[in-house]
C-alpha cells in the first residue's frame, strides 16, 4: 500500500483555507474530502489537519509546495516549508509521516476539471472556492501517487 499501513491525507496550504483530499484504502485513487478554514493560528491549523489524519486513518500526510516555474523555492514555498516542518513536529508522535510533492498548475488543474464536470448553477462562490481547494488537494495526492507508482520523485 502507497500510504505502507493506512491512508494518505493530501494537502493544499491556501492562505484563507487548506484544501484536504484522501487515499482510497488500497492507496490507488485520490479524492477531495473537503476544507479547513484557517483559524488564525498556525498550530491550530496544523492540529486541524492532524486531526482529520487522525479520523481517516492517514498514515502520512502529502502536503503540496508551491515552486516557482523555473522549480526554484520563492516567498510562498519558503512558508510552506515552515509549515511542514511545525506540522512533523506535531505528527511525528502519532507516526505520521510528512511528505511533499510540486503543486505547480494544481488549482488550475482542479479549476479546469471542476468547471468541466459539474455546471456551475446558482452556486455560492465560496462553495466553488472550497470546491476547487479539496479538488487541488486531490490533484496533488493523486500526481503523489502515481509518481511513487512510476518511481519519479517531483
Amino acid at each position: 500500500m502507497t500510504g505502507e499501513d493506512g491512508r494518505v491525507l493530501g494537502v493544499d496550504l491556501g492562505s484563507r483555507r487548506i484544501g484536504l483530499a484522501v487515499t482510497d484504502p488500497s492507496g490507488t485513487i485520490a479524492s477531495p474530502h473537503g476544507t479547513v478554514t484557517r483559524a488564525g493560528s498556525a498550530d491550530d491549523d496544523h492540529r486541524a489537519i492532524l486531526a482529520a489524519a487522525r479520523e481517516l486513518g492517514a498514515t502520512r500526510i502529502v502536503v503540496g509546495l508551491p515552486r516557482s516555474l523555473s522549480g526554484r523555492f520563492g516567498p510562498a514555498a519558503r512558508g510552506v516549508l515552515a509549515e511542514i516542518e511545525a506540522l512533523e513536529a506535531l505528527a511525528r508522535p502519532d507516526g505520521v509521516e510528512v511528505d511533499t510533492y510540486d503543486e505547480r498548475f494544481t488549482t488550475m488543474i482542479a479549476e479546469r476539471n471542476l468547471r468541466d464536470a459539474t455546471p456551475r448553477r446558482n452556486r455560492r462562490r465560496r462553495a466553488q472556492r472550497e470546491d476547487v481547494d479539496a479538488a487541488a488537494a486531490a490533484v496533488i495526492l493523486q500526481s503523489w501517487l502515481d509518481a511513487r507508482r512510476s518511481g519519479q520523485r517531483r
